[in-house]
């Protein structure tokens, strides 16, 4: 029986125009035999549905914001292959049921990772981090998660990481109530100090914008990206964010120099640019994140 979010997705309401989208696809009849309910690993109520000879996932959204944030999505997959040659799901498109929206994505067959797995997986990252880009943004808005992502195109790498990333962060700290006054404070004077933080020069690169190591698939064809944020920044913000939630092995690091220089500064740097996901972290989840933004804060001080 399916458990979690999953029965939300197999209302007849919302199973019957989906099973008639995927047919439609693929030129034959498909109907959900086979439900493996997957929102702990998404930020919308999200399952695997197969026929058992073809598979998807879908996401479930509610409202217009979900739709923008699907379509955002779509086209982030599309940029990375389109302009990285890496490999992204099949978008089979969106479903719209009332106020609902349904993003139906390709399943990929996942295999376990082994060290040449990781080194793949950061080989990957490193084609997207040598296409560049004139300016740094992108043409469009994304999301991060739920979080918008304003990517307004900005000429100077520290002016857009303060202007972009980490004042908006900040903002909706502040407003959440969960960011102390002292410590928003103290975010504010780092953001007056990021031209000097921020290191050597950049060319703007191509960004996942999102790429920690659960957006990553291990495949037999190769690693396959998932749930992009696209737009043209620092590589080094995809390094500090690729452990964030767990650590990786080195191997990873090592495919990634085959394709790719890291600055030998970086390690001076990886806090610094986590510091946006931690005021995120204290905005949706409350408090208990804040001990870590202020041990990143602190070794700006």
């Amino acid at each position: 029986m399916p458990g979690g979010h999953s029965e939300r997705l197999l209302r007849d309401e919302v199973r019957i125009p989906l099973e008639r989208h995927v047919s439609a696809f693929l030129g034959r009849t498909w109907r959900v035999l086979g439900v493996q309910d997957r929102s702990d690993a998404a930020s919308h109520p999200a399952a695997l549905l197969s026929d058992d000879t073809f598979s998807i996932f879908v996401k479930l959204g509610v409202g217009e914001l979900a739709r923008d944030q699907f379509n955002r999505e779509l086209s982030g997959l599309r940029t990375l292959t389109e302009r990285a040659g890496v490999l992204t799901p099949t978008g089979l498109g969106i479903v719209q049921v009332g106020d609902e929206a349904l993003l139906v994505l390709e399943a990929v067959d996942v295999v376990e990772r082994t060290p040449e797995h990781w080194r793949q997986m950061g080989r990957a990252l490193a084609r997207l981090h040598r296409v560049k880009g004139e300016r740094f943004g992108f043409e469009t808005h994304a999301y991060w998660g739920r979080l918008f992502q304003d990517n307004t195109p900005l000429e100077g790498w520290a002016d857009f990481f303060r202007e972009r990333r980490l004042v908006p962060r900040l903002r909706a700290a502040v407003t959440s109530g969960h960011l102390p006054p002292d410590v928003a404070a103290r975010v504010e004077r780092l953001g007056d100090r990021l031209p000097e933080l921020c290191g050597p020069p950049v060319v703007p690169a191509l960004l996942h914008g999102d790429a920690h190591q659960n957006n990553f698939l291990s495949t037999p064809a190769g690693p396959v990206l998932l749930d992009p944020a696209v737009y043209y920044g620092h590589p080094e913000l995809e390094l500090a964010y690729i452990d964030f939630f767990a650590p990786v092995p080195e191997e990873f690091f090592h495919g990634y120099r085959e394709l790719a220089p890291v600055d030998p500064g970086f390690a001076e740097r990886r806090e610094l640019w986590r510091i946006p996901a931690w005021l995120a972290m204290v905005e949706v989840d409350g408090a208990q994140h804040q001990d870590a933004l202020t041990k990143a804060l602190r070794a700006y001080e």
